[in-house]
């Protein structure tokens, strides 16, 4: 007679493997503000995360001859030095896949927003390289910012890396979320990155998106100034990981890094207390490679490759309007242009502040529609001529009919580029309003009624059958639709309500 319980013991017995098991340990040596001295584990490899005794999770920051440097990614409370520290071969990796739609995330994918936890049964390592040359393709078609003055003259392609770099408080953030909630009807997925900001601040981009944009098509990976700087400084990198997962399958994703100014300050920080040789700005000498490995992530992918492109928003911030600080250079070189935000325009409310003079796009024209080409013309030009021109004028000597004439179409300029937040406008749109600015179908319209002017415009031309097949492709500007786009701004005009109705 047979005992089940017994007969399924030894099945299970039988099963086990047996025979010897290596395990390879060593010790907390030092520990400072999240970064912890260990030596003893000499098969340790650079990003290996490692796990202490009180469950804390640790990744190898760097490697000296005889010890490693580990940076915390949970609180390491209670861990001291003489604890225990145990490898486990697995190398830095966060959940991808669609799952994390809609959802809010530290840089471990774990839920921040109440959420059950994330099962998308898929890890990717955080470090990956970035596509060699042969497996990309040129940068050519338009990423539509909704914002006038970036898509008229800096555009953006599918694929690029666009710095916006400005002081405090300019608006930089406002310009990359504009640029998300744009996206609503197009078929790219966001991921906002934040590292380091207030937790109130993080909030209020998130509530911007869950009532204005796509918030079901995009990922909110979040480190805030509170948490371990091992945490921060593993933000950018996860969340370029889970982008790419898009990309890789032949989608569209746009990302945007908020804000590597305090990802390289975190980056200072823990090289510091390595007691790693500080070099210009107390930045250690590989700054200019961390962000290089990362953002050279982003591109455009050829065809063979399934033609998905990640684009890459990073945002940096400067004191005193000084470009020529060590990470802004470094920011500048390894992007492709930059949106320049202005503190002195931003003062003067002219918003989106940004300053056209400082402000370019490497790939510019070749990534924006032939109809917004046609009618950008000399619009940068002669409005940069007129931000000169009304910083001497306020000294006089400006009296003659050319001069006027000239300040005064840089003020139309001015305000037809100033846009309110979270109201992009329509490729068609843009296209109609600069058009309307060279026939000069805005002479008459008051400067102040600029903004009522954009808010009925779109509806005449998203109503107008006659320029049904231009609002599918804007690709091309025939005289025909130019001349009914120009008529939808002076109808839109001739009816606006008088002002307090």
């Amino acid at each position: 007679m047979t005992d089940p319980l017994l007969d399924d013991l030894k099945r299970r017995v039988s099963e086990t493997p047996l025979g010897a098991e290596a395990e390879e340990t060593g010790v907390v040596t030092e520990i400072a503000d999240g970064l912890a001295r260990v030596a003893g584990l000499p098969g340790a490899s650079l990003g290996e995360i490692l796990t202490f005794p009180t469950g804390a999770r640790g990744f190898v920051l760097n490697l000296d001859e005889d010890v490693l440097q580990a940076a915390f990614l949970d609180p390491m409370d209670g861990v001291e030095a003489g604890a225990g520290v145990a490898r486990t071969g697995r190398a830095l990796s966060v959940p991808v896949g669609e799952a994390l739609l809609g959802r809010v995330v530290d840089p471990l994918g774990r839920p921040l927003d109440g959420q059950p936890a994330i099962e998308t049964g898929e890890t990717v390592e955080t470090e990956r390289p970035a596509p060699a040359i042969v497996d990309r393709d040129f940068v050519s078609v338009p990423l539509a910012t909704g914002i006038l003055v970036v898509d008229a003259l800096f555009a953006i392609g599918r694929g690029q890396r666009e710095l916006i770099i400005g002081e405090r408080s300019t608006g930089k953030t406002s310009i990359a979320v504009d640029t998300i909630l744009n996206q609503k009807a197009s078929d790219i997925v966001s991921v906002y990155v934040s590292i380091g900001q207030r937790t109130t601040e993080v909030r209020r981009v998130i509530e911007a998106v869950r009532n204005r944009g796509p918030f079901d098509r995009t990922i909110f990976v979040v480190a805030p100034a509170t948490a371990e700087p091992g945490l921060r400084w593993l933000a950018p990198f996860a969340a370029t990981t889970m982008a790419e997962w898009f990309r890789d399958r032949g989608g569209h994703a746009l990302i945007v890094y908020d804000d590597l100014t305090k990802h390289a300050a975190v980056h200072r920080e823990l090289a510091l207390l390595a007691r790693e040789p500080p070099g210009r700005e107390a930045y250690p000498g590989d700054i200019f490679y961390l962000h290089a490995r990362l953002l050279e992530r982003s591109a455009k992918l050829a065809e063979a490759k399934g033609g998905g492109s990640l684009t890459a928003l990073p945002i940096a911030e400067i004191e005193e309007g000084n470009l020529s600080a060590y990470i802004p250079t470094n920011l500048i070189s390894i992007s492709d242009g930059q949106i320049v935000t202005s503190s002195a325009l931003f003062a003067g409310n002219q918003r989106p502040a940004v300053d056209v003079g400082l402000s370019v796009s490497r790939v510019g024209s070749k990534a924006q529609p032939g109809a917004l080409k046609k009618v950008a013309g000399r619009v940068r030009l002669d409005y940069a001529q007129y931000l000169e021109m009304k910083m001497f004028s306020r000294f006089g000597g400006f009296g003659d009919a050319a001069m006027k004439a000239r300040l005064a179409r840089g003020e139309r300029i001015g305000a037809l580029l100033a846009q309110k937040r979270y109201a992009p406008l329509t490729p068609a749109a843009q296209v109609a309003l600069l058009a309307a600015l060279s026939d000069g179908a805005l002479d008459d319209v008051a400067l102040e009624d600029f903004s009522r002017l954009k808010d009925a415009l779109e509806p005449l031309i998203a109503e107008n059958a006659a320029l049904a097949a231009f609002r599918e492709d804007p690709s091309d500007l025939d005289d025909d639709t130019r001349a009914a786009l120009v008529a939808c701004v002076r109808s839109a005009a001739g009816h606006l309500p008088e002002r307090g109705e």
